[in-house]
């Protein structure tokens, strides 16, 4: 990364939101504990604009708490005895591969769910309260993610990683909440270094979490976290039958386009001062990506025949509707005449979306290149990340 402060940094944010101390950071879904034990833990030293945020999440994390303590009590029993409809539907893919574009296709079908924004930064009481506070409580929302301009709100598809924070969890995502401090929990991306203990909780938590989303709705449930793309071995000691499907992009356009991301998140996310570049976040990308494929190597080989589809961006982008149809073939997901309609509708309103566009300098290609050779080989990407 460039030292020099006064250069533009590479792959710099743009939100296009103003994040106010009003406006809901996941970290507002924590219990009181879990937000006090991340004060205690880390070097919190806050930005004057973060005291405000900060302040108002303690009070929350507190109501949190005491409705979680309600929801326990009025749905718990209900939530251990559920039953799924079907097995879980995991999206799996690097961050910026195209994981949010196959999940928003694969929601349009009537007969899949997924959890929502709102039930991710509210895993501990969403069933009690989701019904009256989602109204009162849309307009603090931005309408866009800053860092693609897709459309946000309560009811928008989110990761499921996040509602794991929210219950307590360790996370690799921790990191966005004081960005100083540099990668936290870095052991929970692929669980593998995870103490036995350790790592049924985190199962637990995971499946409790999913039979609160089938109490609601009871379909089947479709998950996006990048990060099980590295736990699918973990993944299939809860849920044995789920179906996985993975897709894969240019890996010299998911490099910039994650640091983008990471840096948007931590800047709209983040309860410290700004960094201008955040220089932690290089490495620890390229690092990344060879930890989580070097287990989804591994792990692929345990899903069952027939559970497992495998999809580039590019091809996706180019024909969604074959790729879609030939993933319902290939997963047994039923005839794809019934998701047709919805596939139709999303391609039409998202017709005039734009993806962003980045210039590597050659040093970073060849970085990219030499770290992530996995990556380029696992998914035959030419020399110069264009398809063979």
């Amino acid at each position: 990364m460039p030292s020099n402060k006064k250069d533009k940094p590479r792959y710099s944010a743009d939100p296009t939101h103003s994040y106010g101390f009003l406006t809901p950071r996941f970290w507002h879904g924590m219990g009181l504990g879990t937000w006090l034990s991340l004060l205690a833990t880390r070097q919190c030293r806050l930005s004057p604009r973060s005291m405000l945020t900060a302040a108002s999440i303690t009070p929350v994390s507190a109501f949190n708490s005491m409705m979680g303590v309600w929801s326990n009590f009025r749905y718990g029993r209900r939530i251990h005895r559920q039953v799924l409809a079907e097995p879980p539907l995991f999206v799996l893919g690097h961050w910026r591969s195209g994981t949010t574009l196959l999940h928003e296709l694969l929601i349009t079908d009537p007969e899949h769910t997924y959890p929502n924004t709102y039930e991710c930064m509210s895993p501990l009481h969403h069933l009690a309260t989701q019904r009256y506070a989602t109204p009162l409580t849309s307009w603090l929302l931005p309408s866009k993610r800053p860092m693609d301009n897709i459309e946000a709100g309560w009811d928008k598809p989110q990761e499921d990683e996040f509602a794991l924070c929210n219950l307590g969890l360790p996370s690799p995502y921790l990191c966005w909440a004081f960005p100083r401090n540099g990668p936290v929990h870095s052991e929970y991306l692929d669980l593998r270094q995870v103490p036995k203990r350790s790592r049924r909780r985190w199962q637990a938590l995971l499946k409790l979490f999913v039979k609160s989303i089938a109490v609601a709705r009871n379909k089947r449930i479709v998950l996006k976290s990048p990060p099980h793309t590295a736990r699918v071995r973990w993944l299939l000691e809860v849920f044995p039958n789920a179906k996985f499907v993975h897709i894969s992009r240019d890996p010299l356009k998911l490099f910039p386009s994650t640091l983008r991301l990471w840096k948007s998140l931590a800047d709209v996310q983040g309860l410290q001062p700004n960094l201008p570049e955040y220089e932690w976040m290089e490495e620890e990308v390229l690092k990344n990506l060879v930890v989580m494929y070097q287990a989804y190597r591994e792990d692929r080989e345990l899903i069952p025949e027939g559970n497992l589809c495998e999809l580039r961006y590019e091809n996706l982008v180019a024909d969604p509707k074959a790729e879609i149809s030939r993933m319902y073939d290939e997963l047994s997901l039923g005839d794809y005449a019934r998701i047709e309609p919805g596939v139709d509708s999303y391609i039409e309103r998202t017709r005039d979306y734009q993806t962003n566009r980045f210039e590597l300098p050659a040093d970073v290609k060849a970085r990219v290149r030499d770290r992530w050779g996995i990556y380029f080989d696992m998914f035959e990407y030419g020399e110069v990340g264009s398809e063979r």
